[in-house]
């Protein structure tokens, strides 16, 4: 019981605190048949973490945008405590892979949150270094401090363990899977779980997630716990979580000015600071690309696009190759292995247009294809609805999407409408350059126009 047991709480028999701060009488409860000497310090003051989760879910959209995820797509957050039994060292090296190939990119985002201790025990180059083939496939890795809190409001599905992340998320009525979890067979300390507390009722409340099985069977375990989701499955969860929520900040000012001695303020109320809004964070992908298009129309053009990052030799195919039209490849400038540069049917760099170490677009797509000759088109991303496209033949045009009915920008990769238009011109011939191009993602339509670029 990390926290309640007396190596924790007492020194030469005697409390460290002068206050022990809990959240919820349960927690009492335990505290006094672990450590009786400390339970006369004990203060039910609530959780001031889970109350700003609380006064945040109004604005999980913000959150999800600023994480570069429109409507239409699903975020799934990797959630990792520190712990032999951690989802890190139990199932993460082989989830990352599994979940590029398998999790359309321009359908789901993926993000990975850890625990501190991961990245100051290990150091910070040997976390990105472990995690670095699945950032260059589009995991984003959010601040262990800072944004942890908003990633788990915007988040779809949390893939997680034992942790606190996890046990919070599923206590706003977030769906969660179980990739790892401690078992009543494990040893260790790190290991044991005390059968009362709630997190060893999270354990037994949510799916665990099975191990590897046929070609997108993980994709389709995580819709199956998204699209089955009751609100409410984790409510009892939600209820030990905290016995007064919204009251935190009241109860710890009136508990700390009396440990002082001092009366407290009298000119408001005490108050705790808003989650901040993060900064965008879209999905820039420099691993290569394998990118599946179909023909769905030609009066307007609609053409449906399924992209997933390549991330080993052994990437499942899918059922997207057996029901595309054409294939390609589409590899960042900044690839690891410049070798791909010299096969892929599309080469995107991403960058503000006005970037003088390499552009303009205009300059820098006709240099690619120069360059490389088997490129049959060049497309600079200088914005999150917009690109612009060099084609073979020499023309060159903005792919620009249309907003949507609230007049918010279109958060797809725009390297998926320059796919889409590769699709097409390959079916219907180089000179068919259309007007407008609807391009499916999944569930998604985007209206994309195609407008002839000033060189």
């Amino acid at each position: 019981m990390f926290g309640l047991a007396p190596e924790w709480l007492l020194h030469r028999g005697r409390p460290l605190a002068a206050a022990t701060v809990l959240s919820h009488p349960e927690q009492l409860a335990r505290l006094t048949a672990a450590c009786p000497e400390a339970a006369p310090t004990a203060a039910i003051a609530g959780d001031p973490c889970y109350d700003r989760i609380l006064a945040a879910l109004p604005h999980r959209d913000r959150f999800r945008r600023a994480l570069g995820v429109g409507p239409h797509q699903r975020l799934v957050v990797l959630n990792s405590t520190w712990s032999t039994r951690g989802l890190l060292n139990d199932a993460l090296p082989r989830l990352l892979p599994r979940l590029a190939s398998e999790l359309p990119a321009d359908e789901y985002r993926t993000a990975a949150v850890l625990h501190p201790n991961i990245w100051y025990g290990h150091g910070p180059g040997q976390v990105r270094a472990w995690l670095d083939r699945a950032r260059r496939a589009g995991l984003v890795t959010v601040s262990p401090l800072d944004a942890w809190r908003q990633a788990i409001v915007a988040a779809d599905c949390v893939i997680g363990d034992h942790g606190s992340v996890t046990y919070y998320a599923a206590a706003v009525g977030t769906p969660v899977l179980l990739g790892a979890f401690p078992s009543d067979d494990d040893h260790g300390a790190d290991s044991v779980l005390d059968p009362a507390s709630p997190v060893a009722a999270l354990g037994r409340a949510a799916p665990a997630l099975r191990g590897p099985g046929r070609a997108g069977d993980l994709r389709a375990q995580i819709d199956r716990a998204i699209d089955t989701h009751a609100p409410d499955r984790y409510a009892g969860l939600a209820a030990l979580t905290s016995s007064v929520p919204g009251e935190s900040a009241a109860l710890l000012r009136r508990l700390f000015y009396g440990l002082l001695g001092l009366p407290e303020p009298g000119h408001g109320p005490a108050l705790l600071d808003p989650l901040p809004l993060p900064a965008y964070e879209p999905a820039e992908r420099t691993a290569p690309v394998r990118v599946y298009t179909r023909i769905l129309g030609t009066d307007p053009a609609r053409v449906a696009v399924v992209r997933h990052s390549e991330t080993g030799p052994d990437d499942p195919v899918g059922d997207a190759a057996d029901d595309a039209d054409a294939a390609h490849t589409a590899v960042h400038e900044d690839t690891r292995d410049p070798g791909r540069l010299r096969v892929a049917d599309v080469i995107v760099r991403h960058g503000p247009a006005d970037d003088p170490r390499v552009g303009p677009p205009a300059a820098w797509t006709a240099e690619v294809l120069a360059r490389h000759p088997y490129c049959r088109l060049a497309v600079w991303v200088d914005g999150p609805d917009r690109c612009v496209v060099r084609t073979r033949s020499g023309r060159l045009v903005r792919l620009r999407a249309q907003p949507g009915a609230d007049g918010r920008t279109d958060l797809t990769d725009p390297a998926a409408y320059a796919s889409a238009l590769h699709g097409w011109l390959v079916m219907q011939g180089a000179s068919s350059l259309p007007t407008w191009l609807v391009v499916v993602t999944g569930r998604a339509h985007h209206q994309v126009s195609v407008e002839h670029a000033p060189r």
